[in-house]
């Protein structure tokens, strides 16, 4: 919650504020995000506009995931832009009213604006989709699960199960008595 009382509701009134918060919980995808109760940068900008009070800036983190081909660790650090309009009460019905049912409307209560859905949407957004440990990541060996990384000349001898049949003819232990006594 940012206390935004110091702006009264003088349009044109701006503050900068510089912040270090603790990661609210589930603020990321299954894959990778950020662990609550990590640190969050907030580099942010309040401005008291008409309508309310204006919330413009960064955030930045480090979401710890898996690499999506190898499933190592993986760190990444999160730059996510936020922008939010936190109208004052009297001001949000009108808001509301004004015909765009697309637009959820961000109210502020005693002065007192939520930024964690804001810094939720932005941080989500600016994760990875698929996070890798390396951009040449080779992953793993789709028969056995092998690390390809550590033995890049890692092969299978894979038979086309459509010659099994002819195979088994000139496995040596599957030979009948008949052809042994020829």
């Amino acid at each position: 919650m940012l206390d935004t009382h110091e702006l009264g509701r003088r349009p044109g009134s701006m503050r900068a504020l510089e912040r270090t918060v603790a990661a609210p919980a589930d603020l990321g995808t299954a894959v990778i995000g950020i662990p609550e109760g990590a640190e969050l940068a907030l580099d942010l900008r309040l401005e008291a506009v008409m309508e309310g009070v204006l919330v413009s800036g960064t955030v930045t983190g480090t979401a710890t995931g898996e690499c999506g081909r190898c499933l190592d660790p993986v760190e990444v650090e999160v730059v996510a832009d936020v922008q939010e309009l936190f109208a004052y009460p009297e001001r949000a019905g009108a808001a509301e009213d004004s015909g765009d049912e697309d637009e959820e409307v961000s109210e502020l209560e005693d002065d007192l604006a939520d930024l964690e859905p804001s810094l939720r949407d932005a941080v989500v957004i600016g994760l990875p989709f698929q996070p890798l440990c390396s951009p040449d990541c080779p992953g793993l060996c789709s028969e056995c699960g092998a690390r390809l990384a550590d033995d890049p000349e890692h092969t299978h001898d894979v038979v086309d199960p459509r010659w099994s049949a002819l195979e088994s003819m000139f496995d040596p232990t599957n030979v009948s008595d008949e052809t042994k006594e020829s």
